[in-house]
């Protein structure tokens, strides 16, 4: 995603630029550096944010007047030192800004709205059998609409729309059942441009994985985080990468396709990890066995039910995804791998164990096993991806510019 801040009054301004500017053409730049830094920090001082950000208690002084006039930072209590005047910290206003995500998923829609801070306001989550064009468009639609009303005046403060989603969506109709005829219909679909074209919003579209992996790195377990994997175990597994506190979207957009990764299978034969470590192979098996999978992807299922599938399914899954950390850290050096999916926590818990386990049975010699951690968002994890697009384009710095700014992560 290129950096607003890049091109500002027709100047160019480096995007990898490591200090603030003084220069008043810059102060849109400016105004993002300051929110980076508050929401990475928490709230701070003018005089700690002159002394990170190298600007000067002027320049600073205007920046903070007009976040706060425009309702994106607040004062905290007066903090009294020994010496000196009290500093007065600045936090964002988490009624500053209002962000609407949705998940288009391959068997479920998710619309969530989150606040400045990154809290959910409102969601909903439906059940689908399979995702269309039209379908998704009209469930987007209405949750979107149901959305913004929550928030009565306060919806004159929606920044955009970001939409997470499955690509080549068509690729996938044998596999969870859906006939042929009808997902090609996303062949040809600009759900962008048709959402675009009926909201008064900007819209945005990225990968799932991605997005969900984006709001990791924002508001969820990564953001202590400079290098890391991320896995999510939906109805396909998939994930997203983050570099030297970037993420990494690749050359299409479609870095970190985890799903396609060699893996292991429960006969031996070398499969795709899609087709081991997804949920939908679990929902095959139960109904195979004659038991409903209706409840599979609700969060609070009781997985007990679907015993002793899930039990299998889980060993034989954690064992592909095992091998597909190794193999991930054999070709870069992670701090950790997060493992988040469409299972309630105990099972995430489960699933966690089972990997850290299975990993611990392979030959790693040469390699620095990464962290293993729980992914801290869930089910909701890919439409609070897509809230996190327009929160990205609007209010903070490109996240590949963060990994060179050392001040950021300094004194933590």
């Amino acid at each position: 995603m290129r950096a607003e801040s890049e091109t500002i009054e027709g100047e160019f301004v480096a995007p990898y630029s490591q200090r603030g500017t003084n220069q008043a053409g810059m102060r849109a730049h400016n105004e993002r550096l300051v929110l980076t830094l508050v929401r990475r920090r928490g709230p701070l001082a003018k005089s700690e944010i002159a002394r990170l950000t190298g600007l000067s208690a002027q320049t600073v002084s205007v920046i903070m007047r007009k976040l706060e006039a425009d309702r994106l930072l607040r004062r905290g209590e007066p903090q009294r030192g020994r010496v000196g005047q009290p500093s007065v910290p600045l936090a964002l206003d988490p009624e500053g800004a209002f962000f609407l995500g949705a998940k288009v998923g391959r068997r479920s829609l998710d619309v969530a709205l989150v606040d400045f801070v990154g809290k959910i306001r409102w969601r909903r989550s439906a059940p689908v059998s399979w995702p269309t064009p039209a379908d998704s468009v009209r469930g987007i639609l209405a949750g979107v609409a149901e959305a913004a009303r929550s928030l009565g005046p306060n919806a004159e403060r929606i920044a955009g729309l970001g939409v997470a989603m499955p690509f080549a969506l068509w690729s996938w109709a044998e596999e969870i059942d859906a006939p042929a005829a009808e997902m090609d219909a996303w062949r040809d679909a600009d759900i962008r441009g048709d959402l675009a074209a009926r909201l008064p919003w900007p819209v945005y579209v990225q990968n799932d994985a991605t997005a969900a992996c984006g709001a990791e790195l924002v508001f969820g377990a990564g953001s202590d985080l400079q290098d890391f994997l991320y896995l999510y175990v939906g109805a396909f597994v998939g994930g997203g990468l983050v570099l030297n506190g970037g993420l990494f979207s690749g050359r299409t957009g479609n870095a970190a396709a985890l799903g396609s990764m060699p893996a292991p299978g429960p006969d031996g034969r070398t499969l795709q990890l899609i087709d081991v470590a997804s949920l939908v192979v679990l929902e095959r098996r139960l109904r195979a066995a004659g038991v409903s999978p209706d409840t599979l992807y609700a969060p609070d299922a009781d997985w007990r039910r679907f015993e002793p599938q899930a039990s299998t399914w889980l060993r034989e899954a954690a064992r592909a995804l095992a091998h597909a950390v190794a193999s991930a850290c054999a070709v870069l050096d992670l701090e950790a791998v997060l493992i988040d999916g469409a299972f309630p926590e105990p099972i995430k818990a489960r699933m966690l164990a089972a990997v850290r386990e299975e990993l611990g049975r392979l030959d790693l010699s040469g390699v620095e096993p990464p962290q293993l951690r729980p992914g801290g968002l869930g089910p909701i994890s890919r439409a609070l991806g897509g809230a996190s697009l327009p929160l990205f384009d609007r209010y903070l710095l490109d996240q590949h510019a963060l990994a060179f700014q050392p001040w950021l992560d300094a004194g933590r």
